[in-house]
């Protein structure tokens, strides 16, 4: 599966968020975006808008301060046969 990256190193609470937002805007139902960022907040930042998106939050990490979020982009309902 296809990964996109978005580099948010040095930003602050709320732009990763509004950013990575933007981001999955733009990309086809069921694709990944992987985050990069530095704000400590970010992590229940991203926790609670993949809750509150529907998107899935499928990977957290963290290494020499950088934090690492994939997140799978939700698909649409699709309607069922009338």
């Amino acid at each position: 599966m296809e990964e996109t990256t978005l580099d948010l190193k040095g930003l602050t609470c709320p732009l990763p968020v509004l950013r990575a937002n933007k981001a999955l805007r733009a990309l086809p139902d069921g694709a990944r975006l992987r985050v990069l960022a530095t704000d400590p907040a970010s992590v229940a930042d991203f926790r609670n808008y993949c809750e509150t998106t529907g998107h899935a939050l499928v990977a957290v990490s963290e290494a020499q301060g950088v934090y690492s979020f994939v997140i799978q982009k939700r698909g649409r309902a699709k309607a069922g046969p009338p």
